[in-house]
């Protein structure tokens, strides 16, 4: 089950990401992580461009709300959002 922590100012979650996918999505959960397919490479950084970009508009917020916290070179990373409740992050991943 995805586990979802609130930060005072925001929430974190963990994600596992599928680079190079046919099509951009969210594909399940592995663990407590959400499984996210991107269709950008993992070169230059456009894998997390295209991570960031894609939660942004899923959650409804701000690019600039939405960063890395860990893992900027993993599969594995661990995505910060500020600004929002954790139960409007749950509602929105599931919806």
């Amino acid at each position: 089950m995805l586990r979802v922590r609130d930060n005072g100012d925001g929430v974190s979650f963990a994600v596992k990401i599928h680079r190079r996918a046919k099509k951009t999505g969210i594909t399940g959960e592995i663990g407590d992580a959400l499984k996210v397919s991107l269709t950008a490479p993992p070169v230059e950084g456009r894998a997390n461009e295209a991570c960031i970009e894609f939660l942004a508009k899923l959650l409804k917020v701000p690019r600039s709300s939405v960063t890395i916290a860990s893992g900027q070179t993993s599969r594995n990373k661990v995505i910060r959002v500020s600004g929002v409740a954790a139960q409007y992050v749950r509602e929105r991943l599931r919806s």
